[in-house]
């Protein structure tokens, strides 16, 4: 049986593992479903949204599954949050459920958002992801794998990060940061993320190949339209390929530039930052 603090108030319409243990003052809401494993801490708020999976801990404070934050939002729209396992939410985390119809805010597994973080409507986190005290994320926002986001960072609607990028605390990202990099500022990047690529043991002939492929990018004097031509004439890695094909994805709202390049890179083209 569950174990459920006697001033917890859950809904007899939520689904709850046997192993699920409800702490003080947490309020589950019908509709519910929380896996094996999981634990909601004090005052802690799961609303009839949010699907999770086994092993969560749910910290001090937090709120699962909330109404987005839209003008006008019609709350009769079924729209979810799908949560996977192994993740920790520390104090007062807020995730949204998605604004239309159908649709889903979306956590993977072995996640650790720290306090205060926020996860607006429909954005998708994906596995082994860091994210640090008071992270603003708006609508739509892409996190990828290994993702490193540092503290008080704030990312605009629509954008993608990129698997194995770090973010400098205090940043302000309004363009996508392509995989691999260090980013900081406003939308600007450094270089490669090469302290996390060596702590997840990409080998260093990859790193090798990936500083190759960013100084194509960034330091050729080419402009990305360019830059992603002079690419196809190379052999590449899957990682370095990677990297090109998520700048070649990124048309809408552009990629991050760099310093040092931003002349270069300021050209007409459709693909520019």
């Amino acid at each position: 049986m569950p174990i459920i603090d006697s001033t917890a108030i859950v809904s007899p319409q939520a689904v709850l593992a046997e192993t699920v243990t409800i702490g003080p003052g947490a309020i589950i809401e019908a509709g519910a479903v929380i896996g094996h494993g999981c634990r909601i801490l004090a005052r802690a708020i799961v609303t009839g949204a949010v699907r999770l999976g086994e092993n969560n801990e749910v910290g001090y404070g937090v709120v699962l599954g909330a109404d987005p934050q839209v003008i006008g939002f019609d709350r009769s729209i079924k729209s979810t949050v799908n949560i996977g396992s192994e993740n920790i939410f520390r104090e007062y985390v807020t995730i949204h459920r998605g604004m239309s119809e159908g649709s889903s805010t979306v956590v993977g597994n072995n996640n650790f958002l720290m306090v205060g973080v926020h996860l607006g409507h429909n954005v998708s986190v994906a596995n082994h992801v860091i994210i640090a005290n008071n992270c603003l994320l708006a609508g739509h926002v892409e996190i990828h794998d290994r993702v490193v986001l540092g503290g008080g960072a704030v990312f605009h609607q629509f954008i993608r990060v990129g698997k194995y990028a770090m973010v400098r605390g205090g940043s302000r990202m309004s363009k996508n940061i392509p995989p691999y990099l260090t980013a900081y500022e406003s939308d600007l990047v450094s270089g490669l993320n090469s302290i996390g690529l060596r702590r997840a043991e990409i080998s260093s002939s990859t790193r090798r190949e990936l500083k190759k492929a960013f100084q194509l990018v960034y330091r050729s004097g080419f402009n990305i339209t360019q830059a992603l031509e002079a690419s196809a004439h190379n052999r590449w890695g899957v990682e370095a390929l990677h990297f090109f094909e998520f700048i070649a994805n990124s048309k809408k709202r552009g990629v991050c530039r760099s310093e040092k390049s931003s002349s270069c890179m300021n050209a007409t083209t459709s693909a520019e930052v």
